[in-house]
């Protein structure tokens, strides 16, 4: 299982890429203001899911003329266009990612709000053989885990088996 947390999310890049989020825009046809490039360079350094308010505080430090409707805007215009994906991790307010970051799942800690991604081979295989299964072929699927940290010392369950009754594997 491949794991990244929110801190340093781009622990795979060298360097996060200030330019991705602009030039997303570009190829999907978006003219660039000046505003809309300080937003996508924000969007673009991110290493967490920040909501607008977040995103908004971070334009601001930059450019103190930027305003939070401005960065509504934007963020619903990158959503429509598929360049932003929204989610919803508790807490009342939608939380935002670049779409291109590949397949992964997040995992939240509902104590700390610290969002967890992470991929594995074996929940993606379960989720296809679910699909078919009922008949269906699978397109694409997001699974968002809640959960709270075990206290120290305190053994986690078993891994449960993948045997079948009468001893088969599965």
């Amino acid at each position: 299982m491949d794991t990244r947390t929110d801190t340093p999310r781009h622990a795979n890049d060298s360097q996060p890429d200030p330019l991705r989020i602009e030039r997303l825009c570009i190829e999907r046809g978006l003219k660039m203001t000046g505003q809309r490039r300080l937003i996508a360079r924000v969007l673009s350094e991110a290493e967490d899911h920040p909501d607008v308010e977040e995103l908004y505080r971070r334009a601001l430090a930059l450019d103190s003329r930027v305003s939070i409707a401005t960065v509504y805007r934007t963020v619903r215009l990158l959503e429509e266009k598929g360049i932003l994906e929204r989610h919803d991790f508790g807490g009342g307010r939608a939380r935002y990612e670049a779409t291109e970051h590949g397949h992964h799942h997040h995992l939240i800690d509902v104590e700390s709000g610290k969002v967890i991604e992470f991929s594995d081979a074996e929940c993606d295989a379960l989720a296809q053989a679910i699909a078919a299964r009922l008949g269906f072929r699978l397109v694409d699927f997001r699974l968002e885990l809640f959960a709270r940290r075990a206290p120290e010392g305190t053994p986690l369950p078993p891994r449960r088996s993948t045997r079948r009754r009468g001893g088969e594997d599965a």
